[in-house]
Parts: C-alpha cells; sequence; structure tokens
C-alpha cells in the first residue's frame, strides 16, 4: 500500500523531452517540482530531469 502524503512523479528529461524515470516526493515538504540530474539512455549523457505532469 502506497504511502498517502507520496506522490508519485515522473521525470522527463530537457533536452529530448523523453520521460525515463518515475520516482515518489513528498508533496508536503516539497511542493514545487523537482529537478535532478540523471543519465538519459536516448542522449546517451547525464542531464536534467524536471518533473511533468
Amino acid at each position: 500500500m502506497a504511502n498517502p502524503k507520496r506522490a508519485l512523479v515522473t521525470l522527463a528529461c530537457t533536452e529530448c523531452k523523453e520521460r525515463n524515470y518515475s520516482t515518489s516526493k513528498n508533496k508536503k515538504n516539497q511542493a514545487e517540482r523537482i529537478e535532478i540530474n540523471k543519465f538519459c539512455p536516448r542522449c546517451n549523457k547525464h542531464t536534467l530531469h524536471k518533473e511533468t505532469k
């Protein structure tokens, strides 16, 4: 059973716009959208990934 305080979010690459990762975040502590540097297999390099809707 999922924790009700944590929401599932999808991360998309800022360069190629591919949605590569999904993760969870605590909406109470982190209301704004998250940005993480992660590896994009389509770009074949580390790029900034932003939270999508």
